[in-house]
């Protein structure tokens, strides 16, 4: 194989790799929001109304704060 070749299987891989950590968003079955895909590292997507999607967010801030302030009680393996 070619340099050139290796490169470009090279690069093919880590497109691959890239795709496997991104989030995936969509609908759900009812018209809701479903988040998901392996960058969560769970086996279901999370599936919630949007109104309920916008206070989880407006709440990031908190939830991060709760994460940092527990972190040596919380579980962190996938």
């Amino acid at each position: 194989m070619s340099e050139v070749e290796e490169l470009r299987a090279e690069i093919a891989r880590l497109k691959g790799q890239q795709q496997e950590d991104k989030l995936t968003i969509g609908f759900g079955n009812k018209g809701n929001v479903k988040v998901g895909g392996k960058a969560l590292g769970q086996r279901f997507p999370v599936t919630l109304y949007a109104p309920s999607w916008l206070k989880v967010l407006d709440q990031a801030d908190e939830i991060r704060q709760f994460i940092e302030d527990n972190k040596d009680q919380l579980t962190w393996e996938r």
